[in-house]
């Protein structure tokens, strides 16, 4: 198996894409939160509003300064101009959440990290802003469920 990030003496490098031609690629990422029946008992209307602000709505923002800044924090992604985020959070039942974080853009690489990075980071801020609830909280899981465009679309459902 070959990596892309290891040159001829298996020393890290960042992918050199100035051959690859500039395509519309998107990601869809999505986590999965356990937040529990004493966090989601306190929402009204789909949001909790704290001394901190209201929860979603400010983790969605967090979520999307996380996206943006996925290369400072991932050593081989490279700097993005992405054209644009959007991330939605549900209640799906009375203990759990579910982020879903779209990234979109036109360039030479795609946009999973990114992605992957938002919906991390939405879950994150929400933990932050309930903790004082309860530290129960768990982020289970968070995949890549699609991609497109650049070499593979992927679906994982």
């Amino acid at each position: 198996m070959t990596f892309t990030h290891l040159n001829s003496n298996n020393n890290p490098k960042m992918v050199n894409v100035s051959d690859k031609k500039i395509t519309k690629r998107t990601a869809i990422a999505k986590a999965t939160m356990f937040l529990g029946k004493e966090v989601i008992s306190n929402f009204s209307n789909d949001e909790l509003t704290t001394k901190k602000g209201p929860v979603f709505q400010t983790a969605i923002i967090a979520g999307i300064q996380g996206v943006k800044k996925t290369s400072e924090l991932i050593p081989m992604c490279h700097p993005l101009f992405i054209n644009g985020v959007d991330i939605d959070i549900k209640i799906i039942d009375l203990e759990n959440i579910e982020v879903l974080c779209e990234v979109t853009i036109e360039g030479k690489t795609g946009v999973e990290m990114e992605a992957l990075t938002g919906a991390n980071i939405t879950c994150l801020t929400i933990y932050d802003m309930c903790k004082s609830i309860s530290q129960k909280m768990v982020i289970k899981e968070v995949k890549l469920v699609e991609k497109t465009g650049g070499k593979s679309d992927i679906k994982n459902g």
